[in-house]
């Protein structure tokens, strides 16, 4: 853990110091719905981006609920939906009728907007190291939350996020063990083993039925679930090439990733509903044995007793006992994606009253702390747990009955934290993971991370980065659905860059990772 100067964070926000932000000391409501401390009792609202397959339980049955509110003398909702078009509206909608949320997450991007339409409030008195010290804890140095101010507004934070990434691509090698097949290592392997998987009855049942890949475009995104991204050097959003900043979606490569894709659309070894499938039904299609690759960034994506694991899944919905899902990425020597940066900040609503904001400061920094973070990851100790020191032992069982089969519900508020235990020093161990996961865990480790921008990105006020992103998607599936070849991208980009005020965001963009590194950055806006 590194220390925190106060010093260095005092250009962040106003040290305005709230009572009681510790993780002990706290004692319930009395009857008369007052603490010791006076604090009455309220109703908070708050709506996170979790797993839509976890699920909170009755209330008798969420000890994290009857936690938050017996400690902190609250009447606590809390929704949650997986980020995506259906959160933003179902967000926008609660605000536009009255009901803002007092906390909510949001995307990076979308929450300039919220900022500059002052739908949300200064946090500066509200998220301060005296205010929230466990919070800070989660921070190494002053320019990761400051990149987070949008024209000088200290209107979000990011949310604590993991630093170590499991992005990878799973493959069925028990397929690959069927057709003689290994597992593949190129580009070309790549495809050759997608037209297996397509052509060549893997699952033996008689049917043309299976495809090589699934993904899911959520009916807007050509995502990076497809390998001529790769393929052709463009692992991740941002890209630092030599001196340049380069916008890889828009990049002028999109040209040969998008004929490249175009060629294996044609091939039809990819689900044809990809591009409509939402946020999640990939996972499901791949898990009826329907296709035999899949992208996944979850780190216990193939554990054997996970009980979200697409191995889990796969082996309870088709029945077969040797399926077999391990990751791999041809790629996994060069790059497959971007170190990580901090992503979805908290807003606090310009409407709640200083109360509530203050309350939810309060327990939020609980959440951020040891006993919060014990809570929601790994649920009560002696039931579900058990605790030596800095070790940390899950009780299989226990956890199972409670959490697990009670919707997973830990997800959930568990959103708050990254699954990282060590950064509170930490260690965890789970009987239940076999030395098949840990084996999985050690290779996803072994994989190479382009270098980040080094920061959070924000567009300059007044241009629009959605309607340059809408219109960019637009042109991607216009090449990809309706025309012949990818020779009309360089046409699009210029638009882009010229009508949809591409050159100036980006050169902004370019401006700002330059005083994040130190090292000067230039976005070349010009098609070769």
């Amino acid at each position: 853990m590194i220390a925190m100067k106060k010093a260095v964070w005092g250009s962040l926000a106003a040290a305005l110091l709230l009572g009681g932000c510790s993780d002990s000391g706290k004692k319930p409501a009395d009857a008369a719905g007052t603490t010791p401390d006076g604090k009455k009792k309220i109703s908070l609202n708050w709506f996170v981006i979790a797993d839509n397959n976890a699920q909170l339980p009755s209330p008798d049955k969420d000890f994290v609920k009857q936690t938050i509110e017996k400690k902190f003398n609250v009447d606590l909702k809390i929704q949650h939906m997986s980020f995506g078009p259906d959160y933003q509206s179902k967000v926008n909608l609660l605000i536009s009728s009255g009901q803002s949320p007092d906390m909510f997450f949001m995307g990076g991007r979308e929450s300039n907007k919220y900022i500059l339409d002052k739908v949300v409030t200064d946090m500066g008195k509200y998220v301060t190291p005296k205010t929230m010290p466990n919070y800070f804890k989660y921070w190494t140095n002053e320019t990761e939350l400051k990149q987070y101010q949008v024209q000088g507004a200290f209107g979000r934070a990011p949310v604590p996020f993991a630093r170590t990434q499991y992005t990878s691509y799973y493959i069925r090698k028990d397929w690959l063990d069927k057709l003689n097949l290994k597992i593949p290592e190129t580009y070309d392997q790549m495809i050759e083993v997608m037209k297996a998987f397509t052509f060549n009855d893997p699952d033996g049942n008689g049917k043309n039925d299976t495809y090589g890949l699934t993904a899911a475009g959520n009916g807007a995104n050509f995502g990076r679930d497809f390998p001529a991204w790769y393929q052709y050097g463009r692992p991740a959003g941002f890209i630092l090439e030599g001196d340049k900043f380069i916008d890889s979606a828009s990049d002028i490569k999109m040209k040969e990733i998008l004929e490249d894709t175009k060629k294996l659309l044609a091939m039809k070894v990819v689900d044809p509903d990809w591009y409509l499938n939402k946020t999640g039904l990939n996972v499901e299609k791949a898990s009826q044995g329907k296709a035999g690759i899949i992208l996944s960034s979850a780190r216990d994506i193939a554990f054997d007793n996970s009980p979200t694991s697409l191995q889990k899944k796969t082996i309870d919905v088709t029945g077969v006992k040797t399926v077999d899902w391990q990751p791999f990425h041809p790629w996994a020597s060069t790059g497959v994606m971007s170190e990580a940066v901090p992503g979805s900040p908290f807003l606090f609503s310009s409407k709640a009253p200083e109360e509530n904001l203050q309350r939810t400061a309060e327990i939020m920094d609980w959440l951020f702390g040891e006993e919060g973070f014990l809570l929601t990851h790994y649920g009560q100790e002696g039931t579900h747990y058990k605790k030596e020191g800095s070790k940390i032992t899950i009780i299989p069982e226990a956890y199972k009955k409670d959490i697990s089969d009670n919707g997973n519900f830990l997800n959930i508020y568990g959103a708050f934290t990254p699954e990282e235990p060590f950064v509170l020093k930490l260690e965890v161990i789970n009987p239940k993971e076999t030395d098949r996961d840990r084996k999985i865990v050690e290779k996803l480790r072994t994989y190479k991370y382009v270098p980040s921008p080094g920061t959070s990105l924000t567009p300059p006020q007044g241009f629009d980065l959605a309607a340059f992103r809408a219109k960019m998607n637009a042109y991607h599936a216009k090449i990809l659905f309706e025309e012949k070849d990818a020779s009309n991208w360089p046409k699009y980009r210029e638009e882009l860059i010229n009508k949809y005020q591409g050159k100036e965001i980006f050169d902004n963009y370019a401006k700002q990772v330059s005083e994040a590194l130190g090292k000067t950055y230039t976005f070349v806006a010009a098609n070769p």
